[in-house]
């Protein structure tokens, strides 16, 4: 396998072009490996299925989740934050975040994130509305994904990177296509469900919809947490803010249901009455529809060695793909770095 290609130069084959996908090329390429994605949708496509081109894109600390997960959106953080400095083009702010608690937050609850996030503080009673807990104050990270997953194709691209635009039916399609590569990483969301030769039954689609209101004030971002689950999330870039949430497991409708965004605009109404009227103007008002590739028991993310192939599984994240989106990936590529430098001793021998 890989002929008289050394093994490091050997294409590194992605499937899947969304969020995972993308970050874990430009992470690759950065680090010198060569890279070629392979999916039916490339940055830039406005299909339903492209969940990345959709998502609210917030980075919010998620409660509930393991150490090791946390790390994976620490890190993921720390690259936001550097592209939202030094790359404006990258569809990244910093914006001011208000986050209110219906009760008091468990042991395991999102208060993780003070250790990451900038300018955290507790609110004071007077700050919050009263029918909530606890609040808290901070700065946040928003992607606008109309502009991050443009940035990325041309960022991969400009580094070296290849996409071919193809839908497979199976990893065996991918294997016969790239003989001369060893690793394979298998980012393909939902298509993880129907390719032949994985088959996870886990998978499901899980729609989202969101409204989107223009307007200028678009600094701020609120989440409410509990049993209500409302989040306004600010597009800075596009002079709007993103209303949600909702999930319909295993309704891939592209009809916008009028109850839904009634729904998240009166909940947000409620959550940021300074933002948000009680009755937006219809002229104001956009839709977003996308079918997030969610996973049952939480996303995928392991390594098996199949002969001489390495391959990689990374899906299955549902609307965390951005939160967990470059935490994931530099964690894929120092598997990929250890492959090499496994196969570097190994060729030396004793």
């Amino acid at each position: 396998m890989g002929g008289d290609l050394p093994f490091s130069q050997r294409p590194v084959i992605i499937l899947g072009a969304g969020i995972i996908g993308c970050a874990t090329a430009r992470q690759l390429l950065l680090n010198g490996f060569r890279v070629i994605l392979v999916a039916e949708y490339l940055p830039g496509d406005q299909n339903i299925f492209y969940a990345s081109a959709w998502a609210g894109a917030a980075w919010h600390a998620a409660g509930g989740i393991s150490p090791e997960n946390q790390y994976f959106q620490a890190v993921t953080h720390r690259h936001l934050l550097m592209m939202a400095q030094e790359e404006p083009e990258s569809g990244i702010c910093i914006v001011d975040s208000r986050e209110y608690l219906e009760q008091a937050p468990t042991p395991n609850s999102s208060l993780w994130g003070k250790t990451v996030v900038s300018k955290f503080r507790d609110l004071s009673p007077d700050e919050y509305p009263p029918n909530f807990s606890c609040g808290w104050a901070y700065d946040s990270l928003v992607t606008d994904p109309t502009r991050h997953m443009p940035y990325l194709g041309k960022k991969i691209t400009s580094l070296g990177g290849h996409f071919i635009r193809k839908r497979v039916e199976s990893l065996q399609e991918l294997y016969t296509m790239f003989p001369e590569s060893s690793i394979f990483i298998n980012a393909s969301g939902l298509g993880s469900k129907t390719l032949v030769d994985v088959q996870d039954d886990k998978c499901f689609p899980e729609r989202g919809q969101n409204v989107f209101y223009r307007t200028e004030s678009c600094q701020r971002m609120y989440f409410r947490n509990g049993k209500e689950y409302t989040y306004v999330i600010p597009r800075p870039l596009s002079k709007g803010v993103v209303l949600g949430g909702s999930k319909q497991r295993d309704n891939v409708s592209p009809e916008v249901d009028m109850d839904i965004a009634r729904d998240e605009i009166a909940r947000a109404h409620r959550l940021a009455p300074d933002i948000v009227p009680e009755t937006p103007k219809d002229d104001d008002l956009g839709y977003i529809i996308g079918i997030r590739p969610s996973r049952e028991g939480g996303f995928r993310l392991e390594s098996e060695q199949l002969g001489d192939r390495l391959l990689l599984s990374a899906y299955g994240f549902g609307g965390g793909g951005y939160a967990f989106s470059y935490g994931v990936a530099d964690a894929l590529t120092k598997i990929v770095e250890k492959a090499e430098r496994d196969n570097v001793i190994a060729q030396a021998g004793p």
